[in-house]
């Protein structure tokens, strides 16, 4: 990807995380919308035009850049250390779930005990364990893929497996928008390969949904909580009855 198409999308991201949108910007700078629309569909921005954009959102030029710069490279794995100060920091996590899923800085205040002294505290450690980056007026840019995966038998994954997975399942699934399916087979390893190359691609599409949907209103988004799971696995009552093999 060229770099201003890098640019490009950094501005696309910004602009999603302000909520603020092409006519926005057109009545800002005295254009029409389908100027503004124009320039980013044709990627023709000069850098008078980028420093105006950057203006209304209130960075500099060389943050657009520094931010483009780091864009590229999301974590997709957290380290043991940044997963275990989360899990010794109840509120720290609660704040990094929040941000990975674009709440803004009023959203979270809003909806938890949290004030704001506290969570400009957070958002900090937050920055300083590089899970976001800081911007001007409590604004961050991400710095986790959005499909990032935990650690192996790491912190993350012993409190989800301690705390949260059996509680998750203990559910009847008959609210509206649950669903519960549970299947089993016998089936060769590349059927397996198949099964698993699927499951990766729902978990991508997945994350990229997430992603598509942090511009809208946090009050037309609800949480939702999703488990791929596969393993060879035979239940209990069946293996029981399994012949001995001789000896």
């Amino acid at each position: 990807m060229s770099q201003i198409s890098l640019v490009s999308d950094t501005l696309k991201m910004l602009l999603k995380q302000r909520k603020m949108t092409y006519k926005d910007i057109a009545g800002e700078l005295d254009m029409s919308e389908a100027n503004i629309k124009r320039i980013f569909a044709n990627q023709s921005f000069t850098l008078q035009r980028l420093e105006q954009i950057c203006n209304l959102l209130q960075i500099s030029l060389s943050d657009l850049f520094s931010i483009t710069q780091k864009q590229q490279s999301q974590l997709t794995e957290l380290t043991f250390e940044q997963e275990q100060e989360l899990i010794d920091n109840p509120k720290l996590l609660l704040v990094a779930v929040c941000v990975r899923d674009a709440w803004d800085f009023q959203e979270i205040i809003a909806h938890y005990e949290i004030d704001k002294f506290e969570l400009i505290q957070l958002f900090a450690r937050l920055d300083k364990i590089k899970l976001i980056q800081l911007l001007p007026n409590n604004h961050y840019k991400l710095l986790i893929a959005q499909d990032f995966r935990w650690l192996k038998n790491g912190p993350l994954e012993q409190f989800m497996e301690q705390e949260v997975l059996h509680r998750f399942m203990a559910s009847k699934f008959d609210e509206p928008n649950s669903f519960r399916f549970y299947l089993r087979g016998r089936y060769s390893q590349s059927s397996i390969e198949v099964i698993q190359r699927k499951l990766n691609q729902l978990t991508k599409e997945s994350a990229i949904l997430n992603q598509e949907d942090a511009s809208l209103p946090l009050s037309t988004r609800e949480h939702m909580g999703l488990l791929f799971a596969m393993r060879p696995w035979e239940p209990s009552l069946f293996e029981q009855f399994r012949r001995k093999k001789d000896i």
